[in-house]
């Protein structure tokens, strides 16, 4: 999660959830010069008293949250919807809905009361392409983007905005490593991801309000190919 975007020349301040201090170092590591940016907080995001915590933290330090990026979330599949564990059908609504809920209730009130912020939620390809042997996932993944569309329709003309994106598989050397055989090529890549969220929090997209931004390879509909066919010119 962000803890505050800045379009000027120092760049952004971001505070960071993790789960582990690897993942953690991981991340400075790749930041490079810009690690001095980031700061860590080993938290779980959808207990929602400890999330309010950290928003406190980072509001006593940088005085301002001036964006939101929920990237809490989880993959389970490869069974089918009545072979599914009811204990990972909740999971999964855990980390891919429950934690965006939960991080709207500690950050909105602050935004409303800044009168600006953005919000953006990672969703993923599968809340509108619904393949089998991953509806407990799909299913969250879609109930969190339409969670996130009400909420940018509540917060309409609040200087809120609130917008998903729908990345695919990303290009990962883990996911490389699960599906070897896949077109990597098709896969964004997660500097692909990244320039997407980086523009929903800047002031250039202040028109976009509850969008869900599709950040993978597809083919357009027929029907809205351009012909030139029959065309003239004067």
């Amino acid at each position: 999660m962000n803890a505050r975007f800045s379009g000027k020349s120092e760049g952004a301040k971001v505070a960071v959830t993790y789960r582990s201090q690897k993942e953690f170092d991981a991340l400075r590591s790749a930041a490079g010069p810009n690690s001095s940016s980031l700061e860590g907080h080993r938290v779980e995001v959808t207990d929602e008293a400890v999330v309010r915590v950290l928003i406190d933290e980072v509001l006593a330090k940088h005085g301002s949250l001036d964006a939101l990026v929920n990237s809490v979330g989880g993959y389970a599949g490869g069974v089918n919807l009545w072979e599914t564990d009811p204990k990972l059908f909740d999971q999964m609504f855990a980390l891919n809905m429950r934690s965006g809920y939960v991080l709207a209730r500690a950050t909105v009130p602050v935004m409303l009361k800044q009168g600006h912020g953005a919000i953006v939620n990672i969703a993923s390809k599968a809340a509108v392409d619904h393949a089998a042997g991953a509806a407990a996932y799909a299913a969250s993944k879609a109930g969190a983007v339409a969670m996130m569309d009400s909420l940018a329709a509540e917060l309409k003309g609040t200087g809120v905005r609130v917008n998903s994106i729908l990345p695919s598989i990303i290009d990962t050397e883990i996911n490389r490593r699960a599906m070897p055989k896949a077109d990597f090529a098709k896969w964004p890549k997660p500097e692909d991801i990244a320039r997407v969220i980086l523009f929903l929090c800047s002031d250039q997209a202040k028109l976009i309000q509850g969008a869900a931004v599709p950040v993978y390879e597809r083919d357009a509909p027929r029907g809205n190919r351009l012909s030139t066919a029959g065309a003239t010119s004067d």
